[in-house]
């Protein structure tokens, strides 16, 4: 396996990585809240950790991958004060909560399923694991961690000293709970929901030892991260915004209680639109991927994200997503090529190509090692293309083309992600290829009898389909745009 390093929001640097279980890693990333459709910001997030998961399976290692699904206890104010998004969002749309949180569930995932972001190995949803909430609130009261008050129970900040470590703020700059109701009922106005109690009109509620009433935010991804991958487990992935305080409440929550917590922490940066501001739902300035899906194939998509860094931020626009296109398509359609090459290539190898290959697959492996450098690999694969163009201007025995296609679906597609295989997109490949063959047969005959008319109708017809015609030295190529 080689040497991997990653930078570990905890500590503040980057760090050799060594996971608990030699050979075994065992992740949690932070899911959506589903009460709204998913937009570029939840695909950043998401695309980046799928990237770290598929790369450390490519570089050896078992990975438990738990991803979880907040359905229940996020409020509109982190404060522990507003409105359950999912209760907002069921009101607005008259509909039941778990209608509301099933109907974004399926439309979440149908969209990771569209960037070709792998499943999660478990994805626990928080109204699903009521009673390990329970219970972790209940040890962290014995603890004297954890206090109730008229139904509600609350985390005592100052009782847990390192509390701050992993955003680096000292509870006592922290503010919180400006209302006067709120700091009345806490003893500490910092300190934050583990059980809220259930007022009259709150349709999703359970009971619990201490009334009904339902769970604070923070405690679900503690009791179910513990629960699905153990004490020190390896590696806590989300977004910068969860840093503080989701993921600090989280830690706080685990240890207090008594038990180990995540060892490395990953956070992605953010997606800005134009002006560098945030995207969110909140702001009002998000693009739905299923919007932006009608104008670009996810995989243009997917290629934007990994083209720049997951600590980095990523810019949402026109321009960068037309780059995006066309640098998606040139490694598409390279590997495409070689593709078509392989199927009446000549027996041999091609030795310059073959030690360009090796150069180019061990820049990527030496970019994704070093904190999972996605630009870096990225323009690997742009080298390689590079090379890989200029020998297929001679003859390149199939060997070697076996080789590169192997390392184009291997690098650029098992790691990476980005050469989906999707029968919407391609149908029965070899259907359509002999299709495509006797199209392009028409074509040769209506320029062979000298009817340009028909021959220029014929392209301009596949052209508006988006498929486009290329004549080479080698002869006619197709390509989907």
């Amino acid at each position: 396996m080689p040497d991997i390093y990653l930078y570990n929001t905890l500590t503040r640097q980057k760090e050799p990585f060594t996971p608990t279980t030699p050979g075994h890693v065992g992740m949690y990333v932070c899911g959506p809240t589903v009460y709204s459709d998913a937009h570029l910001g939840h695909a950043k997030a998401q695309v980046s950790f799928d990237v770290v998961r598929r790369y450390l399976k490519h570089a050896g290692y078992r990975v438990r991958f738990v991803s979880n699904v907040t359905d229940v206890g996020h409020l509109t104010d982190d404060s522990d004060d507003g409105d359950d998004k999912i209760l907002r969002r069921a009101a607005l749309e008259k509909l039941e909560p778990m209608e509301i949180a099933d109907k974004y569930y399926w439309s979440y995932f149908e969209d990771m399923t569209a960037l070709n972001v792998l499943k999660p190995d478990i994805t626990p949803r928080a109204t699903g694991h009521v009673p390990e909430q329970i219970k972790l609130t209940q040890e962290l009261i014995e603890k004297g961690h954890a206090y109730e008050v008229d139904g509600s129970v609350y985390f005592s900040v100052t009782s847990y000293a390192p509390y701050g470590k992993l955003s680096g703020r000292k509870v006592e700059d922290l503010v919180s709970g400006t209302r006067e109701d709120i700091r009345e009922e806490k003893h500490d106005p910092r300190d934050f929901a583990l059980w809220k109690r259930a007022e009259k009109g709150h349709i999703m509620r359970w009971d619990s030892p201490w009334g009904e009433g339902f769970p604070g935010w923070h405690i679900e991804c503690s009791a179910m991260s513990l629960k699905y991958l153990g004490e020190n487990f390896d590696i806590h992935g989300g977004g910068m915004d969860l840093q503080f305080p989701h993921h600090e409440a989280e830690i706080a929550q685990a240890e207090a209680a008594g038990h180990p917590f995540a060892r490395y922490w990953i956070h992605n940066n953010m997606v800005t639109v134009q002006g560098g501001e945030k995207m969110s739902k909140s702001k009002g300035n998000f693009t739905t991927l299923k919007d932006l899906f009608e104008k670009y194939d996810p995989m243009v998509v997917r290629f934007l994200l990994v083209s720049s860094h997951y600590r980095s931020i990523t810019e949402f626009s026109e321009e960068p997503l037309r780059a995006a296109q066309s640098g998606y398509a040139r490694l598409r359609d390279t590997m495409l090529e070689v593709k078509r090459r392989l199927e009446t290539a000549p027996e041999g190898r091609h030795a310059t190509l073959e030690g360009q290959l090796k150069q180019h697959v061990d820049t990527f492996n030496e970019a994704m090692s070093d904190d999972f450098n996605t630009p870096e690999a990225v323009a690997a694969l742009f080298n390689l293309t590079r090379d890989v163009n200029s020998a297929l201007t001679g003859s390149v025995g199939k060997e070697t083309l076996q080789a590169v296609l192997d390392a184009y679906l291997a690098l650029g597609g098992d790691v990476l992600g980005l050469f989906a295989d999707r029968s919407s997109d391609t149908g029965n490949p070899e259907v359509i290829q002999t299709l495509m063959e006797l199209v392009i047969d028409a074509r040769q005959n209506y320029r062979a009898t000298r009817e340009f008319q028909k021959s220029d109708a014929l392209r301009a017809r596949l052209s508006a389909i988006g498929v486009v015609l290329e004549d080479t030295p080698q002869g006619t190529r197709w390509k989907i745009q």
